[in-house]
């Protein structure tokens, strides 16, 4: 595979971008409100920090509904063909505001403006959108939106390179305890099913001095919990030369003082035995790893390309188990995979009896154009998808009840996040293995850290109480 020259955005173009968010804000017929539709993964979730906070130095403010903001963003998701139909669609419908409201800009970005064609579709037939662009220059947005109200016509750029990291954008965090760090950019591990390199590019790693810098200053900031992000942070560091792999960036994060990390997405190819030994011992990391396995079959699993047995990666939960003792793990699974048999689909099912995951994110095969997958000879008829897909889901809920239920009882550190949805009396946030638990406390302690002991078990959350110590 041929390696791309990573580009580092220079702070000379960071500054260029900030003249014209300076020159956007003094419009006098611009925007004066926004509102940011996200699709998909928190990387797609950290983008639209980064894009709020470029929007807030255009002097716009956050708008409290779609249908009030002047500005409406939909940022995209393309991994499967329903979370492309949906953006589609709703983008469309904000043609009926505009008729009503002809000032209001629509803008479009994210990974689906990044497929081959995208562009071109867009400008075709939604001409009611203003402007468009790629996940590579998100750091354009004010140029962009400078040039489409200055010249009152459609802008849409999207970058032929996905090799560029950007550092120095602006960002308005969503939780003052709770932050994304991205540690990496881009995909070099071409799954068969996945579209994910073709639209984020090949992995960039972020200098470890730049991500300490970030994290120090959240800490300092008060934040509570760092969530280190890619699209396979096990692969972190293996496109440069300075040394420091994923373990070691956890040694150092961990001495920052920030009380809890997590990170997603690992592979499991990529799950080493120093990985293993940094989450045994770094006392910061939470007891949770997300390890999308995909399908229990070896078949599949070579036909996916994901380079490792069914054999290989029940050894590396066995490993991670016997370290961490109860760790909490949760998976990704694809069922109907072109040409799974029903016994294919079975070794899927024992998988997850023996892994006993936590919570797991299943989902029916979507072909995706550009990928080898999509070329692939037999196609599952849907009936026998949905089924399989209803017997996967009632499998992981049966394990899911069992693991919340083993945990009555046991004490855990919950990082208090808000007031429970359901009932204001009670409190909400995250254990150490990424569950749910709802108590009764004082709103006060929304942002802190609280023993709690686990009293009961529903089907998708844990209840306690305050240990008082």
């Amino acid at each position: 595979m041929i390696k791309e020259e990573t580009i580092r955005i220079s702070p000379e173009e960071i500054a260029l971008q900030q003249q014209y968010a300076k020159e956007f804000a003094a419009l006098e017929d611009r925007p004066k409100t926004y509102f940011i539709v996200t699709y998909g993964c928190q990387m797609n979730a950290h983008d639209s920090e980064k894009l709020a906070g470029m929007l807030e130095e255009m002097g716009m403010i956050a708008a409290p509904a779609k249908e009030e903001a002047d500005f409406v963003l939909h940022n995209t998701c393309c991994i499967r063909d329903n979370a492309e139909r949906k953006a589609l669609g709703n983008v469309t419908w904000l043609k009926e505001i505009k008729k009503i409201r002809p000032s209001l800009m629509i803008g479009v970005c994210g990974c689906m403006v990044q497929e081959p064609g995208m562009a071109e579709k867009l400008l075709k037939q939604y001409p009611f959108v203003d402007v468009a662009f790629g996940t590579g220059n998100i750091h354009r947005l004010p140029e962009l939106m400078l040039r489409a109200a200055e010249q009152k016509r459609r802008v849409v750029a999207v970058p032929q390179e996905q090799s560029t990291l950007i550092e120095g954008l602006p960002i308005r965090r969503e939780s003052p305890f709770q932050s994304y760090v991205t540690i990496m950019y881009g995909c070099n591990n071409f799954c068969s099913y996945c579209i994910v390199p073709y639209v984020r590019g090949r992995e960039r790693s972020r200098r470890p001095e730049d991500i300490l810098r970030e994290v120090e200053m959240l800490q300092k900031k008060g934040v509570q919990e760092i969530m280190l992000l890619g699209q396979n942070v096990n692969s972190y560091g293996n496109d440069a030369e300075d040394g420091v792999s994923f373990p070691r960036l956890l040694h150092m994060l961990g001495k920052t003082g920030i009380p809890r990390i997590r990170f997603m997405t690992s592979h499991p190819k990529d799950l080493s035995d120093e990985l293993i030994e940094e989450m045994a011992k770094n006392p910061a990391l939470c007891r949770h790893l997300h390890l999308p396995v995909q399908s229990g079959n070896n078949r599949i699993l070579t036909a996916m390309n994901r380079r490792y047995t069914r054999e290989q990666y029940l050894e590396k939960v066995r490993k991670i188990r016997a370290a961490v003792p109860g760790i909490g793990l949760t998976s990704d699974l694809i069922v109907s995979f072109p040409g799974e048999t029903e016994e294919e689909f079975q070794d899927t099912m024992d998988l997850v009896r023996t892994v006993e995951y936590d919570s797991a994110f299943t989902f029916i095969y979507s072909p995706r154009v550009g990928t080898k997958a999509a070329e692939m000879p037999g196609r599952i008829d849907p009936a026998v998808a949905t089924d399989r897909i209803e017997r996967l889901i009632a499998l992981q809920d049966e394990m899911t009840q069992k693991n919340f239920a083993s945990l009555v009882g046991t004490k855990e550190t919950v990082l208090v996040t808000g007031q429970s949805k359901r009932n204001p009396h009670q409190l909400t946030g995250k254990c150490s293995r990424m569950i749910s638990v709802n108590f009764e406390g004082d709103p006060a302690s929304i942002g802190k850290i609280l023993p709690v002991e686990i009293t009961a078990a529903s089907k998708t959350t844990l209840k306690g109480r305050i240990i008082q110590e």
